[in-house]
């Protein structure tokens, strides 16, 4: 760790520090922000002493492989015999953090540091679950699929722990058919696991191993969404009212403990359902002790309820497993239905609770984005003032917070101090806020608007007035100004942001705020139905009216981003999006463009990120490992360019390098000219046979989305079905769009080498995707 910049000047005789403080001349400079020159030289020095003496204790963690920088844990690898199974092609400096964060998922730090433990376990089917986990980082289970088989068994040697036909009457059992838990008895599947085309699972030399790609993500105590039109005993897991499926909350693998507990997979009516007898005879059902409670997958609160005063959860012995699809009877008195395929909640007709409904649970998605209680890097400008909002500080609600920040800049102005004051203001819960939010920043100032660490709240805008608008808005009244929204979920409404030309007039060289969403939602369609269609699907997400401000997108998903422009400006602003979601709600609708004309007045930078909906801009500066999924309009295609991303047929952008599907489509054209000119005799290929090749191989390239609809878990997953030009298509070998860093190509492939280096011999090991 560095020390002290001072640390040399602290050595020197208190004389010479003395006569160095007198060169500090009165009148020449600022005493109170000056600094000794003496001292100043020895600052320099004891900087790069420090960085010398933090290498040298650097030099000796990076002999272990538990300490050690990411760069050296091939080399430690080497001196074991492991050997990395994926070549990528790096595109940056092995010591940035993108090829760092690379390395750690090709060369996974864990799986060195357990290969010679696993080599001693070499042959055993125990291992291939801890080695899936630390090769891939994805939790799985192996099956030994052989035991499944059907045969006729000895009946001096009977097995009952070996597949067995059917019981129809057992439904639990029959939940389970085709899924990873299955332990029906199945006749020889002859194809292979491995096959790289049509792959079967019952083998005689087979083991299964099931992985999960979906990480969880839980929900804590937070508020549950009525479903008026319903009635208000119906509410929903998810506070957007749409339905989600719950997922478990994983366990470790021990004695007693379930498979289905060790992984996060999504909870079934059946196993969520434990039945009670009595004198043989079903009593009544109830909750399972292994899903339901405080500290476990799911928990409800309903204060007051079922008689006032209550404040704990809800006992599992009042709730009901069911099937609320069509949303159901009512349940009993006194008891609660409650659907986890759904994410429903019922209470009975005459007795729902009126203080509201709080609950936890998890849900799941394929990364960290768009918001949720992960954790995320929390930064501020130096010299911020900290507001926390929440239901236990004085600050109730952000209003209140925005109306303190201004009384403190009045007061600065009045006290005749520097009134620049940048601010933060932090929700500290996990609350849903239904308020009007209009936020005003001068020049130079910076407003960060954020959730604290492992907090996820929700800002929902509802039709407050009807004489204007009801959407959140940000205006910028000078040079310099910065907004930040971090860690948010913004419903109901969109977010208008306006620059000092808010009333169309604005200098031409007016230097314009900045305008930064990152890992936050602002919904896309504004809000969900149950079945998770947008109400509002052609109204945006964001607009950018009258204003050349920048605005920044990382690690979020938004839906329409629009331009409203009274005039053509000279300069014309900039959108950055990185590693996010930008939806239109469908592919025929404009996802980035303009209010009044046919391309924005927009210069657009995108990497690493899916859109949804056609892209009309004025220039796209760079588009790097991206999905298109809607046509895309560049008014200027001699600025910029586009590479390794895929981009519809017809459309017209800049420069393209390795983009898809024109380098499927070159390819699979010189190979028709090549079999058309070995053939014997030589024959000509028609325009008519070029016509149907490109119209089949762009066909074939199109990217296939496990979801396309916010609210679902597999939302933007690629599927496994998608072709390789689009799932390994990126210019290091991973994916195309949105889920790129995940790097799931090459966990994928290591994962099947690894198989193949610690299968029992003569088995084979085939990866079958749960999620």
């Amino acid at each position: 760790m560095s020390q002290s910049i001072d640390r040399l000047y602290e050595l020197l005789p208190a004389i010479y520090r003395s006569r160095d403080a007198e060169l500090v001349t009165e009148g020449d400079v600022d005493e109170s922000t000056a600094s000794p020159p003496l001292r100043e030289l020895l600052r320099v020095i004891a900087e790069q002493v420090n960085l010398v003496e933090d290498d040298i204790t650097q030099l000796y963690e990076n002999l272990f492989i538990e300490t050690c920088e990411p760069w050296v844990v091939p080399y430690i690898g080497d001196l074991i015999g492991y050997r990395p199974v994926y070549q990528y092609r790096a595109s940056e400096d092995v010591r940035s953090p993108r090829a760092q964060a690379r390395e750690r998922i090709v060369i996974p730090r864990r799986d060195v540091a357990d290969t010679i433990a696993y080599r001693r376990r070499k042959g055993t089917a125990s291992l291939l679950p801890d080695l899936a986990r630390s090769v891939s980082g994805w939790p799985a289970i192996s099956v030994e699929t052989y035991r499944l088989l059907a045969a006729t068994q000895s009946m001096q040697h009977v097995r009952l722990d070996r597949g067995r036909t059917r019981d129809l009457r057992d439904g639990r059992s029959m939940n389970r058919v085709d899924g990873p838990f299955d332990d029906s008895a199945y006749t020889v599947d002859v194809r292979r696991s491995v096959s790289t085309r049509t792959r079967g699972r019952h083998n005689i030399p087979d083991v299964a191993v099931f992985v999960w790609r979906l990480r969880t993500d839980s929900v804590t105590y937070k508020a549950a969404c009525c479903v008026e039109g319903v009635g208000p005993q119906s509410f929903t897991f998810d506070v957007l009212g749409h339905d989600t499926p719950l997922f478990t909350l994983a366990q470790p693998a021990g004695p007693g403990v379930a498979p289905e507990l060790t992984v996060p997979d999504r909870i079934t009516r059946r196993a969520f359902e434990e039945r009670v007898m009595k004198n043989g005879r079903l009593e009544r059902t109830q909750a399972s002790a292994d899903y339901y409670g405080e500290g476990k997958s799911i928990t409800i609160w309903a204060h007051d309820w079922p008689k006032k005063g209550d404040r704990g959860p809800i006992p599992r012995e009042a709730i009901i497993p069911a099937d609320l699809s069509e949303w159901g009877p009512p349940p009993p008195r006194n008891r609660v239905a409650v659907d986890p395929v759904l994410g429903r909640i019922v209470f009975p007709a005459n007795q729902w609770p009126k203080s509201g409904v709080r609950v936890t649970y998890h849900d799941a998605f394929s990364a960290d984005i768009g918001g949720g209680e992960y954790q995320r890097p929390l930064s501020e400008p130096r010299g911020s003032h900290i507001y926390q909002v929440g239901a236990d500080r004085p600050l109730k609600t952000i209003r209140a917070a925005l109306e303190a920040w201004a009384k403190d800049k009045e007061a600065r102005k009045a006290q005749s101090e520097p009134f620049v004051l940048s601010a933060v203001i932090e929700i500290v819960d996990n609350g849903v806020y239904t308020e009007p939010l209009n936020i005003t920043v001068e020049a130079g100032e910076t407003l960060q608007l954020r959730a604290a660490n492992r907090k996820f709240p929700v800002i929902r805008l509802l039709d407050y007035m009807a004489d204007r608008p009801d959407a959140f808005s940000i205006t910028a009244t000078g040079k310099g100004a910065r907004v930040v929204l971090d860690g948010l979920l913004i419903a109901g409404r969109g977010l208008q942001i306006y620059g000092p030309d808010r009333d169309g007039e604005c200098e031409t060289n007016a230097d314009l705020c900045e305008v930064m969403v990152r890992h936050s939602t602002l919904v896309p369609g504004w809000m969900l139905e149950c079945d998770c269609e947008p109400k509002r699907p052609n109204e945006p997400s964001v607009e950018l009216i009258n204003t050349r401000t920048t605005l920044r997108i990382e690690h979020s998903i938004v839906g329409t981003l629009l331009v409203v422009a009274d005039e053509v400006r000279e300069e014309p602003g900039r959108i950055v999006v990185t590693d996010s979601i930008v939806d239109a709600t469908s592919c025929d609708r404009v996802a980035v463009g303009s209010a009044n004309g046919p391309a924005a007045h927009i210069v657009f930078h995108v990497e690493r990120s899916t859109v949804l909906g056609r892209t009309c801009v004025h220039v796209i500066e760079l588009a790097e490992n991206t999905i298109f999924q809607g046509e895309t309009f560049v008014a200027h295609r001699q600025i910029g360019c586009m590479r390794f991303c895929y981009v519809p047929p017809g459309s017209r952008t800049p420069k393209r390098f390795h983009c898809e599907p024109d380098t499927a489509i070159a390819a699979a054209l010189d190979e028709q000219k090549r079999r058309a000119e070995e053939a014997n005799p030589p024959v000509a290929v028609t325009l008519e046979e070029k016509a149907a090749l490109t119209e089949r191989t762009a066909h074939r390239v199109e990217p296939e989305f496990n979801g396309s609809r916010y609210g679902s878990p597999r939302y933007c997953q690629l599927a496994i079905t998608c072709d390789p030009a689009v799932t390994a298509g990126a210019d290091d070998e991973s994916e195309m769009g949105v889920f790129h860093d995940l790097y799931q190509p090459q966990r994928a492939a290591n994962l099947r080498a690894r198989l193949d280096e610690y299968t029992p011999a003569h088995m084979e090991a085939g990866v079958f995707f749960a999620t």
